[in-house]
């Protein structure tokens, strides 16, 4: 059984115009988090073709908010991969307070390859699956 990928990290501070009424960072906000920081470790892991031939777009999120983020809080966006099936990848993020680690936010997201061309559905190859997904056993 092969190791599952590392975690792909990205640390940010909450900025003013992530605060809602309420004082901390809206919901909306940790959706943004949830998809920039996929497709900054997209970004990190494929080649410049692989990213001229293929955009992911979401087809479901899942996400559970456990706490909330304030005004000047740093945070660590986690990210790795789940499993394929078909055309569908899953992905798995975390949101972190850095200062005490609390998991912020919990979020599961479902993918699909587009072919950057044409705005259909990819499939892709076997190095780009290897890359962005695990083995049934391991997720």
């Amino acid at each position: 059984m092969s190791t599952p990928p590392a975690p792909f990290e990205q640390s940010l501070q909450v900025q003013s115009a992530d605060i809602d009424e309420l004082g901390h960072v809206n919901n909306l906000v940790y959706v943004r988090w949830v998809q920039d920081v996929a497709v900054a470790h997209w970004r990190t892991l494929a080649t410049p073709e692989e990213q001229m031939a293929v955009v992911w777009v979401v087809v479901r999120h899942e996400i559970d908010y456990k706490r909330s983020a304030g005004p000047g809080d740093t945070v660590l966006l986690r990210t790795w991969v789940g499993k394929a099936v078909g055309m569908t990848f899953e992905r798995f993020t975390e949101i972190l307070r850095s200062t005490d680690r609390s998991v912020l936010v919990r979020a599961r997201t479902l993918w699909c390859p587009i072919d950057s061309g044409t705005r259909r559905p990819l499939r892709v190859g076997g190095e780009i699956r290897a890359r962005f997904s695990v083995p049934d056993s391991e997720a």
